[in-house]
Protein backbone atom coordinates (compact mmCIF):
# COMPACT_ATOMS: atom_id res chain seq x y z
CA UNK A 1 0.00 0.00 0.00
CA UNK A 2 1.28 3.76 -1.04
CA UNK A 3 0.30 6.02 1.76
CA UNK A 4 -0.54 9.51 1.00
CA UNK A 5 -1.81 11.96 2.68
CA UNK A 6 -1.50 16.08 1.56
CA UNK A 7 -4.36 18.28 2.55
CA UNK A 8 -4.72 21.33 1.02
CA UNK A 9 -3.86 23.45 4.08
CA UNK A 10 -0.61 22.32 4.17
CA UNK A 11 0.03 22.36 0.14
CA UNK A 12 -0.54 26.42 1.03
CA UNK A 13 1.74 26.03 4.39
CA UNK A 14 4.47 24.75 1.97
CA UNK A 15 3.94 28.14 -0.17
CA UNK A 16 4.15 30.41 3.02
CA UNK A 17 7.86 28.33 3.95
CA UNK A 18 9.11 29.02 0.52
CA UNK A 19 8.11 32.65 0.36
CA UNK A 20 9.47 33.62 3.99
CA UNK A 21 12.89 31.52 3.66
CA UNK A 22 15.36 34.46 2.77
CA UNK A 23 13.79 36.05 6.21
CA UNK A 24 14.64 33.04 8.00
CA UNK A 25 17.92 32.73 10.63
CA UNK A 26 17.51 29.11 11.41
CA UNK A 27 15.37 26.21 11.06
CA UNK A 28 14.38 24.12 13.91
CA UNK A 29 12.59 20.97 12.86
CA UNK A 30 10.84 18.82 15.21
CA UNK A 31 11.03 15.13 14.42
CA UNK A 32 9.62 12.32 15.82
CA UNK A 33 12.44 10.35 17.78
CA UNK A 34 11.13 7.30 16.94
CA UNK A 35 11.15 7.51 13.74
CA UNK A 36 13.69 10.62 13.27
CA UNK A 37 14.57 9.86 9.24
CA UNK A 38 11.01 9.11 7.92
CA UNK A 39 9.65 12.41 10.02
CA UNK A 40 11.95 14.91 8.64
CA UNK A 41 10.88 16.90 5.71
CA UNK A 42 12.67 16.55 2.40
CA UNK A 43 11.56 19.84 0.82
CA UNK A 44 13.01 21.45 3.62
CA UNK A 45 16.50 19.32 3.14
CA UNK A 46 16.33 21.15 -0.49
CA UNK A 47 15.57 24.63 0.80
CA UNK A 48 17.38 25.20 3.71
CA UNK A 49 20.86 25.00 1.76
CA UNK A 50 23.34 25.47 4.37
CA UNK A 51 21.42 27.93 7.05
CA UNK A 52 22.00 26.58 10.43
CA UNK A 53 19.47 23.65 11.54
CA UNK A 54 18.37 22.52 14.90
CA UNK A 55 16.63 18.92 14.59
CA UNK A 56 14.84 18.45 17.85
CA UNK A 57 14.37 14.26 18.45
CA UNK A 58 10.91 14.86 20.76
CA UNK A 59 9.12 12.21 22.55
CA UNK A 60 12.62 10.67 23.05
CA UNK A 61 10.84 9.24 26.80
CA UNK A 62 8.91 6.80 23.59
CA UNK A 63 11.88 5.75 21.70
CA UNK A 64 15.31 3.54 22.19
CA UNK A 65 17.62 5.75 24.33
CA UNK A 66 20.43 3.88 22.47
CA UNK A 67 18.96 4.40 19.15
CA UNK A 68 18.48 8.25 19.89
CA UNK A 69 22.01 8.91 20.38
CA UNK A 70 23.02 6.90 17.20
CA UNK A 71 20.42 9.51 15.07
CA UNK A 72 21.95 12.39 17.03
CA UNK A 73 25.33 11.56 16.22
CA UNK A 74 23.90 10.56 12.60
CA UNK A 75 22.49 14.13 11.31
CA UNK A 76 25.35 16.23 13.61
CA UNK A 77 28.18 14.50 11.21
CA UNK A 78 26.46 17.76 8.43
CA UNK A 79 28.42 20.98 10.54
CA UNK A 80 25.29 22.98 10.44
CA UNK A 81 23.11 20.81 12.02
CA UNK A 82 22.71 20.33 15.72
CA UNK A 83 20.06 18.17 17.78
CA UNK A 84 18.39 18.22 20.91
CA UNK A 85 16.63 15.13 22.59
CA UNK A 86 13.11 15.92 24.29
CA UNK A 87 10.64 14.23 26.35
CA UNK A 88 7.71 14.92 28.30
CA UNK A 89 9.55 14.49 31.29
CA UNK A 90 12.30 17.17 29.81
CA UNK A 91 10.97 20.07 32.31
CA UNK A 92 11.86 23.77 31.03
CA UNK A 93 13.02 23.44 27.77
CA UNK A 94 13.37 27.61 27.41
CA UNK A 95 16.71 28.54 28.60
CA UNK A 96 18.51 25.31 26.47
CA UNK A 97 16.55 26.39 23.01
CA UNK A 98 17.60 30.14 23.46
CA UNK A 99 21.04 29.21 24.35
CA UNK A 100 21.18 26.71 21.36
CA UNK A 101 19.24 29.15 18.87
CA UNK A 102 22.27 32.30 19.57
CA UNK A 103 24.85 29.50 19.54
CA UNK A 104 23.52 28.90 15.97
CA UNK A 105 23.68 32.96 15.01
CA UNK A 106 26.70 34.26 16.86
CA UNK A 107 26.19 37.35 14.39
CA UNK A 108 23.16 38.29 15.73
CA UNK A 109 23.16 36.67 19.59
CA UNK A 110 24.68 39.90 21.08
CA UNK A 111 23.27 42.41 19.09
CA UNK A 112 19.99 44.18 19.25
CA UNK A 113 18.79 42.65 15.88
CA UNK A 114 15.77 39.90 15.24
CA UNK A 115 16.85 35.94 15.12
CA UNK A 116 13.90 35.13 12.85
CA UNK A 117 13.60 31.43 14.01
CA UNK A 118 11.65 28.85 11.71
CA UNK A 119 10.05 25.60 13.74
CA UNK A 120 8.28 23.31 11.38
CA UNK A 121 7.98 19.48 11.66
CA UNK A 122 5.25 16.35 10.46
CA UNK A 123 1.63 16.87 12.19
CA UNK A 124 1.58 14.75 15.61
CA UNK A 125 4.97 15.13 16.29
CA UNK A 126 4.54 17.77 19.55
CA UNK A 127 5.49 20.60 17.66
CA UNK A 128 2.81 22.68 19.13
CA UNK A 129 3.61 22.12 22.79
CA UNK A 130 7.02 22.80 22.85
CA UNK A 131 6.08 25.94 21.53
CA UNK A 132 3.99 26.60 24.58
CA UNK A 133 6.93 25.47 26.33
CA UNK A 134 9.38 27.44 25.28
CA UNK A 135 7.36 30.40 25.69
CA UNK A 136 6.36 30.09 28.36
CA UNK A 137 2.18 30.67 27.69
CA UNK A 138 -0.20 29.04 25.78
CA UNK A 139 0.22 30.22 22.00
CA UNK A 140 -0.14 27.40 19.84
CA UNK A 141 -2.80 25.08 19.71
CA UNK A 142 -2.24 21.51 20.94
CA UNK A 143 -3.90 17.95 20.40
CA UNK A 144 -3.25 14.30 20.08
CA UNK A 145 -4.28 14.26 16.34
CA UNK A 146 -2.54 15.19 13.20
CA UNK A 147 -3.06 18.98 11.73
CA UNK A 148 -4.05 20.76 14.38
CA UNK A 149 -2.04 23.67 13.68
CA UNK A 150 -3.67 25.26 10.39
CA UNK A 151 -1.99 28.78 9.81
CA UNK A 152 1.32 30.14 10.61
CA UNK A 153 1.98 32.70 13.56
CA UNK A 154 4.66 34.49 14.96
CA UNK A 155 5.61 34.23 18.81
CA UNK A 156 8.11 36.72 19.80
CA UNK A 157 10.57 35.78 22.98
CA UNK A 158 12.15 38.32 25.38
CA UNK A 159 15.33 37.39 23.61
CA UNK A 160 15.26 39.21 20.24
CA UNK A 161 14.12 35.97 19.00
CA UNK A 162 10.97 35.36 16.87
CA UNK A 163 9.52 31.89 16.37
CA UNK A 164 7.50 31.85 13.44
CA UNK A 165 4.97 28.28 13.94
CA UNK A 166 4.13 26.63 11.18
CA UNK A 167 1.50 23.98 10.50
CA UNK A 168 2.39 20.40 10.83
CA UNK A 169 3.29 19.48 7.10
CA UNK A 170 4.17 16.26 4.84
CA UNK A 171 5.24 16.15 1.37
CA UNK A 172 3.09 15.80 -1.65
CA UNK A 173 4.59 12.47 -2.47
CA UNK A 174 6.35 9.78 -0.01
CA UNK A 175 8.59 7.95 -1.85
CA UNK A 176 9.75 5.70 0.45
CA UNK A 177 7.03 3.72 0.83
CA UNK A 178 8.38 2.16 4.63
CA UNK A 179 8.29 5.62 5.45
CA UNK A 180 4.35 5.88 4.47
CA UNK A 181 4.30 3.30 7.04
CA UNK A 182 6.26 4.02 9.68
CA UNK A 183 3.89 7.68 10.23
CA UNK A 184 0.87 5.87 9.61
CA UNK A 185 1.94 3.55 12.87
CA UNK A 186 3.08 6.74 14.81
CA UNK A 187 0.38 8.90 14.23
CA UNK A 188 1.23 10.95 12.14
CA UNK A 189 -1.08 10.54 8.91
CA UNK A 190 -4.90 10.49 9.23
CA UNK A 191 -6.61 7.06 9.62
CA UNK A 192 -8.68 7.92 6.50
CA UNK A 193 -5.26 7.49 4.29
CA UNK A 194 -4.63 3.97 5.31
CA UNK A 195 -5.96 0.29 6.44
CA UNK A 196 -4.91 -0.39 10.20
CA UNK A 197 -4.15 -4.22 9.32
CA UNK A 198 -1.72 -3.14 6.26
CA UNK A 199 0.32 -0.95 8.93
CA UNK A 200 -0.45 -3.43 12.40
CA UNK A 201 1.43 -6.18 9.76
CA UNK A 202 4.21 -3.88 9.10
CA UNK A 203 4.67 -3.07 13.17
CA UNK A 204 4.16 -6.98 13.96
CA UNK A 205 6.93 -7.68 11.09
CA UNK A 206 9.39 -5.23 12.00
CA UNK A 207 9.05 -5.97 15.74
CA UNK A 208 9.29 -9.20 15.87
CA UNK A 209 12.59 -8.71 14.40
CA UNK A 210 13.93 -5.59 16.60
CA UNK A 211 12.19 -6.29 19.67
CA UNK A 212 11.29 -9.58 20.08
CA UNK A 213 11.81 -9.48 23.69
CA UNK A 214 9.46 -6.99 23.97
CA UNK A 215 6.71 -8.54 22.49
CA UNK A 216 6.90 -11.35 24.32
CA UNK A 217 7.03 -9.50 27.77
CA UNK A 218 4.12 -7.65 26.93
CA UNK A 219 2.16 -10.47 25.66
CA UNK A 220 2.52 -13.14 27.77
CA UNK A 221 3.95 -15.19 24.79
CA UNK A 222 6.65 -18.16 25.43
CA UNK A 223 7.85 -18.54 21.86
CA UNK A 224 7.29 -15.87 19.32
CA UNK A 225 5.46 -16.76 16.08
CA UNK A 226 6.93 -16.75 12.71
CA UNK A 227 4.91 -14.29 11.13
CA UNK A 228 3.30 -11.41 11.25
CA UNK A 229 -0.50 -12.32 10.61
CA UNK A 230 0.98 -15.27 12.96
CA UNK A 231 1.47 -13.27 15.88
CA UNK A 232 -1.55 -10.99 15.18
CA UNK A 233 -3.87 -13.69 15.47
CA UNK A 234 -2.66 -15.16 19.23
CA UNK A 235 -2.77 -11.72 20.54
CA UNK A 236 -5.95 -11.34 19.33
CA UNK A 237 -6.72 -14.53 20.62
CA UNK A 238 -5.04 -13.55 23.90
CA UNK A 239 -6.62 -10.12 23.95
CA UNK A 240 -10.54 -11.18 23.02
CA UNK A 241 -10.70 -9.56 20.10
CA UNK A 242 -12.66 -11.93 18.32
CA UNK A 243 -15.78 -12.51 16.18
CA UNK A 244 -18.89 -15.01 16.20
CA UNK A 245 -17.52 -17.97 15.78
CA UNK A 246 -13.97 -17.62 17.15
CA UNK A 247 -12.47 -16.26 14.28
CA UNK A 248 -9.99 -12.94 15.33
CA UNK A 249 -11.25 -9.89 14.18
CA UNK A 250 -8.54 -8.74 12.02
CA UNK A 251 -9.55 -4.64 12.73
CA UNK A 252 -9.85 -4.90 16.23
CA UNK A 253 -6.49 -6.85 17.00
CA UNK A 254 -4.58 -4.33 14.33
CA UNK A 255 -6.20 -1.06 16.31
CA UNK A 256 -5.36 -2.56 19.64
CA UNK A 257 -1.87 -3.58 18.68
CA UNK A 258 -1.16 0.33 17.10
CA UNK A 259 -2.25 1.83 20.04
CA UNK A 260 -0.32 -0.64 22.44
CA UNK A 261 2.84 0.85 20.34
CA UNK A 262 1.90 4.47 20.34
CA UNK A 263 1.25 4.38 23.87
CA UNK A 264 4.57 2.88 24.90
CA UNK A 265 3.21 -0.46 26.57
CA UNK A 266 5.39 -2.13 24.28
CA UNK A 267 8.41 -0.35 25.78
CA UNK A 268 10.78 2.38 24.16
CA UNK A 269 11.24 1.13 20.63
CA UNK A 270 12.21 2.50 17.34
CA UNK A 271 11.64 2.01 14.32
CA UNK A 272 14.46 2.92 11.75
CA UNK A 273 18.04 3.15 12.15
CA UNK A 274 20.78 4.82 9.79
CA UNK A 275 21.66 1.69 8.54
CA UNK A 276 18.19 1.04 7.29
CA UNK A 277 17.47 4.17 5.50
CA UNK A 278 20.91 3.76 2.95
CA UNK A 279 19.47 0.20 2.01
CA UNK A 280 15.72 1.94 1.75
CA UNK A 281 17.06 5.25 -0.31
CA UNK A 282 18.48 2.74 -2.28
CA UNK A 283 15.14 1.39 -2.97
CA UNK A 284 14.03 4.78 -3.83
CA UNK A 285 16.68 5.74 -6.40
CA UNK A 286 15.59 2.25 -8.30
CA UNK A 287 11.81 3.17 -7.74
CA UNK A 288 12.95 6.81 -9.31
CA UNK A 289 14.86 5.40 -12.30
CA UNK A 290 11.97 3.55 -13.52
CA UNK A 291 9.77 6.22 -12.86
CA UNK A 292 12.30 7.98 -15.75
CA UNK A 293 12.54 4.86 -17.91
CA UNK A 294 8.81 4.87 -18.24
CA UNK A 295 8.38 8.14 -19.03
CA UNK A 296 11.02 8.59 -21.65
CA UNK A 297 9.18 5.50 -23.47
CA UNK A 298 5.87 7.35 -23.11
CA UNK A 299 7.70 10.58 -24.91
CA UNK A 300 9.31 8.46 -27.45
CA UNK A 301 5.64 6.91 -28.13
CA UNK A 302 4.15 10.59 -28.50
CA UNK A 303 7.03 11.33 -30.64
CA UNK A 304 6.45 8.60 -32.79
CA UNK A 305 2.88 9.34 -33.52
CA UNK A 306 2.81 12.49 -34.24
CA UNK A 307 5.52 11.38 -36.88
CA UNK A 308 2.87 8.90 -38.01
CA UNK A 309 0.40 11.87 -38.23
CA UNK A 310 2.17 14.09 -39.77
CA UNK A 311 3.09 11.55 -42.81
CA UNK A 312 -0.23 10.53 -43.07
CA UNK A 313 -1.60 14.24 -43.61
CA UNK A 314 1.17 14.51 -46.12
Amino acid sequence: MNIQWFPGHMHKAQKEVKEIFNQVDVFIEVLDARIPFSSQNPMIEEIRQDKPTIKILNKSDLADPLKTEIWQSYFETDGSIQTLAFNSQTGDKREQMVSLIKKMVPEKADTIKTIQALIIGIPNVGKSTLINNISGRTIAKTGNEPAVTKRQQRIKLDDNIVLIDTPGMLWPNIENPNSGYRLAITGGIKETAFELPDIASYAAEYLLQAYPESLKTRFGLHELPLSDIELLDEVGRKRGCLRSGGMVDLEKVSRLFIMEYRDQKLGDLTLETPEMMQSEWQLVEEIREKKAAKKQEREERKKQRRARHKKNKR
